[in-house]
């Protein structure tokens, strides 16, 4: 469980708090519009009505007693700025920022932000990879280089082991689970036997997974 503190509640606020949520975390939520805020009232640890370009509300909140501190300001980009760059200032271990532009993510890292999320952009990209292929059927980037699949496997693979397919050196990737009849096979077993109905998670560097894709 982290202490968390949310600033902004726009939609991408509200589904963020959602989904910390359910890993029982703690979490401030902060807005200077009462309405965006009102709902999570009780489900929250606490509600903070305010404006964070204020240096002194800033002071108030005690940002740096928070393990991760996510400024979603979307529509004003001069408060983004000025917000990250308060927190990590007034003492924010570790400060996530929302940004659609690379132009603004630039500005953000040089003035507080650990770290900067563009949640359009990538869940632009998500569906792109989804649905651009008849055979993926979810896509998760973990970083520049490295993406996870969720494929049905190729049918030259079905009857086989994984041994047998030889998949980590014929295609340079890592079938990390096997889900199957309602089963989940985390690292499966070299000797495990592909169904043409099994759904695999496989791992790997970009290039090497979307050439497999591509076979699909």
């Amino acid at each position: 469980m982290k202490s968390i503190l949310i600033i902004g509640m726009g939609k991408f606020g509200h589904h963020l708090c959602s989904e910390l949520l359910k890993s029982d975390n703690e979490i401030m939520v902060m807005d200077k519009d009462e309405e965006k805020a009102r709902d999570l009232i009780y489900e929250v640890a606490k509600v903070q009505i305010g404006d964070c370009t204020d240096p002194q509300v800033i002071k108030g909140i005690g940002v740096e007693k928070f393990d991760e501190v996510f400024v979603c300001i979307g529509s004003n980009f001069q408060s983004s700025l000025e917000i990250t760059s308060l927190v990590k200032e007034m003492g924010a271990k570790h400060v996530v920022s929302k940004t659609n532009r690379d132009v603004h993510a630039k500005f953000l890292l040089r003035n507080g932000a650990d770290e900067v999320i563009y949640p359009d952009r990538d869940m632009a990209e998500r569906v792109a990879k989804k649905y651009s292929a008849n055979h993926v059927l979810d896509y998760v980037a973990l970083n520049d280089d490295y993406s996870i699949y969720e494929i049905n496997p190729p049918q030259e693979w079905v009857g086989k082991s994984i041994r047998e397919n030889n998949v980590r050196q014929n295609y340079n990737i890592n079938i990390v689970t096997v889900k199957e009849a309602g089963a989940k096979r985390v690292l499966p077993l070299p000797e495990h036997v592909l169904k043409a109905d099994d759904v695999l998670m496989v791992l790997g560097r970009n290039d090497d997974v979307e050439k497999l894709v591509q076979k699909l």
